[in-house]
């Protein structure tokens, strides 16, 4: 007998929570914004539209579904089912944050303010997180839904003692210290290149619209980025330096579904993904990494 579907609404402290939990109270909140050229009355608006949002996504629940809740930073400590219905309330950041704790679980994306979100990941209002549970219940029931799900591509990074992570935008291998990062990079069966860089991204097209486009746009390069859910991934490196013994000729390139980059330590490095510097993969000299598409992918409700 399978389980009834779990609804887990995913969110993440506001603004007004952090500054409060930092300064003690509300009024020293306010008196530290007032210095900064800020209000507290802004900062109150957002909360509340946040709590808005997710009294109403919580409210669109089925009445015989089951229910959890999970803050951003107790992802990693949250045990997530095959049943679950991932209903993530927040900035698009959010939904790349909880991706790589999943396992093919939908996920729908609520934006609390979409005058300032961009909504790519997180495209719909509070008030649609009705009629959209209720499409994906009467699809749990043998009823073909009037819903598409994107299935976003992920990268995968592994290291050779069986560290491993997945991300949906790009991960980042880089030093720990953010200092010049030494190691060796190829792609595919071609020849490696010993380097030393500000780090390596590998992003996939989700991620193509982010950090990795940023380093595209900024060096003028003619490389054709992925889509969302293309089986491809981009590749840059940053800052690569020049000298005798580092090179500077393989810094861009794509990864096909087939193949992998592989990158070999020649100093301390750490691979993350999606900016979450706080978990991370740890490399030493002679460890090799390697970044492909994963097998994983993110089922957003479109």
């Amino acid at each position: 007998m399978s389980l009834t579907p779990r609804a887990v609404l995913v969110h993440r402290r506001t603004e007004l929570d952090e500054l409060v939990a930092r300064h003690g109270t509300r009024q020293q909140a306010a008196f530290f914004l007032t210095s900064r050229g800020r209000t507290l009355e802004e900062v109150q608006a957002r909360h509340a539209a946040q709590h808005a949002a997710l009294t109403l996504a919580a409210g669109a629940i089925p009445l015989d579904w089951r229910r959890g809740q999970v803050e951003r930073s107790d992802l990693d400590r949250f045990l997530f089912g095959p049943e679950d219905v991932v209903v993530a309330v927040g900035q698009d950041g959010l939904v790349a944050n909880v991706a790589k704790y999943l396992a093919g679980q939908p996920v729908v994306g609520i934006n609390p303010e979409p005058g300032r979100n961009p909504g790519v990941l997180v495209p719909h209002r509070a008030e649609a997180a009705g009629p959209l549970l209720q499409l994906l219940a009467s699809a749990g029931a043998d009823h073909p839904a009037r819903l598409r799900t994107e299935a976003r591509v992920m990268v995968e990074a592994t290291v050779d003692d069986g560290q491993a992570l997945r991300a949906l935008n790009e991960v980042y291998v880089g030093h720990p210290g953010h200092q010049s990062a030494r190691y060796r990079i190829g792609a595919g069966a071609g020849a490696t290149e010993r380097q030393s860089s500000s780090g390596v991204l590998v992003g996939t097209g989700t991620g193509a619209t982010g950090w990795c486009r940023s380093v595209w746009l900024e060096r003028g390069s003619r490389l054709r980025l992925p889509t969302p859910e293309e089986a491809r991934l981009c590749w840059f490196v940053r800052e690569a330096w020049p000298s005798p013994a580092t090179g500077t000729d393989q810094t861009e390139g794509v990864v096909e579904a087939d193949r992998e980059l592989v990158v070999t330590a020649e100093s301390d490095l750490v691979i993350f993904g999606d900016g979450i510097e706080s978990d991370a993969l740890s490399l030493t000299w002679g460890q090799r990494a390697t970044v492909r598409v994963s097998n994983q992918r993110l089922h957003l409700v479109a």
